[in-house]
């Protein structure tokens, strides 16, 4: 065998996963079709929830200080991101580009090989392994792995090599977009005008990227990007503005369509990011749903590999991810109509414009968009399936944090109880896990979700790799229950 993973594409989702898996010790090679990284940033926003998961990969100093703002929008109808529950509010202003670059320096600086110009061609199951041939300039390679995972956009060759049904609905209405130098024309965020949907915005390096819709819903058909006279003659019928003396960058569009994988996992070969689900990008929000896809799945993949996974893990990464997938998918299909519905659906505009003016509405929306308000599964337990926020921890020898304390990916087990002898029973009860749950004692500093923590008695909180709360007792409870379905049985 090769390799333990193949991860088939080199985009934010497949290197983030790559990093995951590596993070724990997997093998893995990801082939990649283009021979270098792409330069079109087709996606520019980043979400609260995935801001919180590179700060839990201490990944945020390497990607600087990118400008945010506390405004979005859905379907076009401004929302209030800057009251959101988290250290990251807002939406923060990252080119795709930017992202590839960031999860390939931490990918492989952490050993995952990415093998460019890999075209995929044929993939097997043979057993326990995966066979996958792939054309290069040198001719064809074989490669074996137990999983492949396909990260390989809306086109994807592994899911369609894998037999795994794509259900949907094709585009009925197009935005046009493309990124343009040398043109000065005013900034325009979500204008209906007569003729349609125009949206322009200038960035800090001299870049305008332009989008328009035209009411008359024409859908150009193939996958041939537009030309940039076909997108200055829609713009111009939009908006009265001739943009033809600009040079683009890169042209592109999208549709409304909306089709979600009937599974993530067929056996040994899964799917995440574009090749699980395909959806308007409206609000950035499919760039962030597949990284959170990658997350999700590397450690319950990693464990699987190693022989460390509970019977069922695995599956797991379906049946939580295709319902979110369902749910952003929804949530995309609603913005879809609001934005490129012609005049029928202004009255509905007008009517969800009132109401996202009520908190609750709005921080409601801004929540469910930013991926913050995500709870896995129906446990009865006290937080449990809630994603960990950043709270601030005293160990006693060290001031930490629960972000801090996921940098390793392992699961955590923390003892809030601040009883030396509930601690001691803690540790012989947790020793068969070492190495794959810490056991952490600390105190929460007062304030915010501390003291929350601490109201509700709360005492000992399980955390899985991804940063969402596995179990939650109070100080007398046993974990040693809950431990193995996440972490296995003992091992021992």
């Amino acid at each position: 065998m090769d390799t333990d993973v193949i991860v088939v594409g080199a985009g934010p989702v497949g290197l983030t996963l790559a990093g995951e898996l590596r993070l724990s010790g997997v093998r893995v090679v990801v082939l990649e079709r283009l021979a270098e990284p792409t330069t079109e940033s087709r996606a520019s926003t980043l979400h609260a929830r995935t801001m919180e998961i590179f700060d839990q990969r201490g990944l945020l100093e390497r990607l600087g200080s990118p400008p945010s703002q506390g405004a979005g929008h859905f379907g076009g109808i401004p929302l209030d991101f800057s009251q959101l529950p988290t250290r990251y509010p807002g939406q923060w202003k990252v080119l795709q580009a930017e992202v590839e670059k960031l999860m390939a320096w931490w990918a492989t600086g952490l050993g995952a090989d990415v093998r460019r110009e890999h075209d995929v061609r044929h993939l097997e199951v043979i057993g326990d392994r995966v066979r996958v041939h792939a054309d290069t300039p040198s001719g064809f390679v074989e490669l074996t792995g137990s999983f492949v995972v396909g990260c390989d956009g809306e086109e994807s060759t592994v899911r369609a090599l894998a037999g795994i049904e794509f259900p949907g609905v094709d585009a009925t209405c197009e935005l046009l977009r493309a990124d343009v130098v040398g043109i000065e024309i005013p900034d325009r965020r979500f204008e209906r005008l007569r003729n349609g949907l125009a949206i322009s915005s200038r960035r800090p390096d001299g870049v305008t990227r332009v989008m328009v819709s035209t009411f008359d819903h024409q859908v150009r058909h193939g996958r041939q990007p537009p030309t940039f006279e076909e997108i200055c003659k829609a713009w111009e019928l939009v908006t009265g503005e001739n943009i033809g003396n600009g040079t683009p960058v890169w042209c592109n569009a999208f549709g409304n369509a909306s089709r979600l994988a009937r599974h993530y996992r067929r056996g040994r070969v899964l799917l995440a990011g574009d090749a699980a689900h395909r959806q308007m990008p409206s609000g950035g929000q499919a760039i962030n749903l597949g990284i959170q896809d990658a997350v999700n799945l590397g450690w319950k993949l990693a464990a699987e590999v190693r022989g460390a996974a509970p019977e069922g893990l695995l599956d797991t990464y379906d049946e939580e991810r295709h319902e979110v997938g369902r749910q952003v998918l929804c949530n995309i299909e609603a913005q879809g109509l609001l934005l490129l519905g012609g005049p029928e659906v202004d009255a509905i505009r007008a009517v969800l414009a009132e109401l996202v003016r009520h908190p609750v509405v709005n921080d409601r929306l801004a929540s469910m968009i930013s991926g913050i308000d995500l709870r896995y599964g129906n446990d009865s337990s006290p937080l449990a399936g809630a994603r960990v926020p950043h709270v601030e921890l005293d160990t006693g020898t060290a001031v930490t944090s629960t972000t801090e304390l996921l940098r390793a990916g392992h699961g955590v087990l923390l003892d809030l109880s601040g009883d030396t002898g509930r601690h001691g029973w803690l540790r012989g009860a947790a020793a068969p896990w070492a190495g794959r749950v810490d056991l952490v004692p600390a105190m929460p500093l007062p304030g915010g979700l501390a003291d929350a923590l601490l109201a509700d008695q709360i005492g000992t909180v399980l955390l899985r790799p991804d940063g969402y709360v596995a179990w939650a007792g109070d100080q007398d409870s046993d974990p040693r229950p809950h431990i193995p379905r996440w972490f296995g049985l003992d091992p021992h």
